[in-house]
């Protein structure tokens, strides 16, 4: 089933919208939770829907070399694998390929690298990548993509991206082509390259759109550039994606980074931040982030937040998950990580909210200065 979008509200250049998938509609802006390895790290299934999210992310990358497309095809898909009945985006394996550098080589056919886990070499096409995402049965599946390193000079970005470009269609052609007459679990979308370098980034949209993708990704930032250049990327790119398709920006997950995007038209993200954070001992607060580690925790009698009602801050102070941290104790994490979905949860419901009213740049001023101050 190939999904479906509508707006229901705007504010300048913010959307809230509905995307509709077969496993549920999922309330946009919306931030997806990375469960790298069919899980999202410290949380049951039931715990992340009762904090709000709608749908997660699963890296084909890791799947594929554990446990292997035929394990989970066997259990029926990714959903049922890992006890998720909501909605399921997978990632193509193209960015977990490109961060093993000494170890992959790229030519047209694909990549093919050393597994980080057995060392045995494995390829990936772009027809590679479509056949475990379909095994794994997601609700929104993306094309491989040949990730645009940081920085990169004119000519190196226009090659990765037009590479991106015929790998694109190889995708498209595949994952809607490899059933015959059967349709595909989901929805293909397709991934804007070109770096930093804004007609390169239209020339990449130009090709893409000579094909019908049920949706739109920017993939090739956060990773390494600085805010100014990643925002004017955006500002030149997001006002020419189709007003009618959603609109997915990869990997980007600080809050204010969020909200930034969000002001200028995207409507979904996912990043590790959340979770790898709480693991950590960062946590977000209303005020900023603390360190839970600083000793000035160890005998504070309050919550993390004061303003926040997640399972947490209603139940615990900051002297005793400074005291599980320290101690290594499991539960420390699994406290830690509630909080910060919560907060990533509720940052997206202020969000929609905001846009609705009619309200967000007020609202994302607010939130940006106390973000901003704690920099």
């Amino acid at each position: 089933m190939n999904p479906t979008f509508s707006v229901r509200a705007t504010d300048g250049a913010a959307r809230v919208g509905s995307l509709t998938t077969a496993h549920g509609v999922i309330d946009t802006p919306a931030f997806m939770p990375v469960g790298t390895y069919g899980t999202v790290k410290a949380m049951t299934p039931e715990e992340l829907a009762g904090l709000g999210a709608q749908i997660i992310l699963g890296n084909t990358f890791h799947l594929l070399l554990r446990p292997g497309p035929e394990i989970i095809a066997a259990h029926g898909g990714l959903h049922r694998f890992m006890h998720w009945p909501h909605p399921l985006l997978t990632d193509s394996g193209g960015f977990q390929v490109f961060s093993l550098r000494s170890l992959r080589r790229i030519s047209e056919e694909g990549v093919r690298f050393r597994s980080p886990v057995d060392g045995r070499e494995v390829r990936l096409t772009p027809e590679d990548s479509m056949d475990v995402q379909l095994a794994l049965r997601s609700d929104i599946a993306m094309a491989l993509d040949d990730c645009t390193p940081h920085p990169a000079t004119e000519a190196e970005a226009r090659a990765s991206m037009e590479r991106s470009m015929r790998w694109a269609a190889r995708s498209h052609a595949h994952y809607y082509g490899a059933g015959g007459a059967a349709p595909p679990p989901g929805g293909l979308f397709g991934i804007v390259q070109g770096g930093m370098y804004l007609p390169l980034r239209l020339a990449s949209l130009e090709a893409l759109l000579r094909l019908p993708w049920p949706g739109l990704a920017v993939g090739g930032l956060a990773v390494g550039e600085s805010e100014e250049e990643r925002l004017a990327v955006l500002e030149g790119l997001v006002p020419h994606l189709p007003a009618d398709r959603p609109r997915y920006l990869m990997g980007v997950g600080r809050p204010e980074d969020i909200v930034a995007a969000v002001l200028r038209g995207i409507d979904m993200f996912d990043c590790v931040m959340p979770t790898r954070h709480a693991r950590n001992g960062h946590l977000f607060t209303s005020t900023g982030v603390i360190n839970i580690r600083n000793s000035a925790n160890a005998a504070d009698l309050g919550p993390v937040d004061a303003a926040c009602d997640c399972y947490t801050c209603r139940h615990f102070s900051r002297a005793y998950l400074r005291h599980l941290d320290r101690c290594n104790e499991i539960l420390g994490a699994r406290l830690n990580t509630i909080h910060n979905l919560h907060f990533y949860m509720e940052l997206m419901r202020a969000l929609r909210a905001a846009i609705a009213a009619g309200t967000l740049q007020e609202w994302s001023r607010s939130f940006l200065g106390v973000q901003n101050c704690q920099r």
